[in-house]
């Protein structure tokens, strides 16, 4: 039996998305799966009711506090010791549940991921990434895409190690591609950061790390031609995902809609997993819907069986 946390009090419409989320995503998940929801518990019980599913479908662990998005991360996690973020990640440190998934503040979900659950030891900074839908139905992966806005070459050459890693383990891609996003393919091309970056990538292609094939421009980052997974730092990457939100966003007004369009909805991905720590955590959009929550839970039921973790631990042992 694998339990997969969530916190219902995350997100701006909290907490009726996120439960509803947690009754959608029941029967696709495993049978063997349980989704233990954190909250205000009398809350959390007039929605079930009022949604005709059974409590004891799932286990509530009642919490009396609640990390806004306008608290200070650091400063919430340490005087809301009972709110539904903290107990979560506390109760994911003790193995009490076996990844955790939050719509809620980012800052204090990344306060847990790197105090609460710890970085694997050998990884520089943790990162954030992202599925990228292309014209060919293969996705592929983006990152980081917000969590490192500056980025040493040191580290975008670990995030190409496990960005490799996450592919194979969650995509099914055997021997992933890797590629630098740079305003051009020659190895010359670039700033600072990426030249340097481009000979750290090379010499872990040289030593069997990873398939770096080179600089990759952003146009072809939706044709899946070049790469499996690009690299880049969180500034460009975040500012990558936010197009592509608001390219999803126009072309659903103007009624067009394509299997390709459908996965740039954030609501189809359900949140972005940080990698490189001890533990299975996913973090949702703040505005996600009961749909958003359905496929968050099932992404990081996927993130846990996938054994993504272990696999990231023992590289870096």
């Amino acid at each position: 039996m694998i339990r997969i946390g969530l916190d219902t009090m995350g997100g701006d419409f909290a907490p009726e998305a996120a439960v509803k989320g947690a009754i959608m995503a029941l029967d696709a998940l495993d049978c063997n799966s349980r989704i233990v929801l954190y909250g205000d518990e009398a809350r959390i019980c007039d929605i079930l009711q009022n949604e005709g599913c059974p409590r004891d479908r799932f286990d509530i662990v009642a919490t009396t506090e609640v990390i806004e998005m306008s608290d200070h991360p650091v400063r919430a996690f340490q005087q809301k010791s009972n709110s539904s973020i903290v107990v979560g990640f506390r109760h994911l440190a003790e193995g009490k549940i076996d990844g955790f998934a939050s719509a809620g503040s980012t800052g204090a979900m990344m306060v847990g991921s790197t105090q609460v659950v710890k970085v694997i030891d050998g990884v520089i900074r943790p990162t954030i990434s992202t599925i990228i839908p292309t014209i060919t139905g293969t996705p592929s992966i983006l990152l980081d895409v917000g969590l490192n806005i500056d980025c040493k070459p040191d580290v975008l050459e670990q995030y190409a190690l496990i960005g490799s890693l996450y592919a194979q383990s969650i995509l099914g891609i055997e021997n992933p591609r890797v590629a630098l996003l740079n305003i051009g393919t020659e190895s010359s091309k670039g700033n600072l950061q990426t030249k340097a970056a481009y000979e750290h990538l090379q010499i872990g292609n040289d030593t069997g790390r990873y398939n770096f094939v080179g600089n990759i421009e952003a146009s072809h980052i939706f044709t899946a031609e070049v790469a499996d997974v690009i690299v880049c730092d969180g500034f460009v990457g975040n500012t990558i995902l936010k197009l592509s939100e608001g390219l999803y966003s126009l072309n659903a007004h103007q009624g067009s809609s394509n299997p390709f369009w459908k996965g740039l909805n954030y609501e189809n991905t359900g949140g972005t997993p940080v990698l490189g720590i001890n533990a299975p955590v996913v973090i949702g959009h703040g505005k996600s819907t009961a749909q958003a929550i359905k496929s968050m839970i099932l992404a990081t039921e996927h993130e846990i069986r996938s054994n993504i973790v272990k696999h990231l631990k023992e590289v870096f042992k």
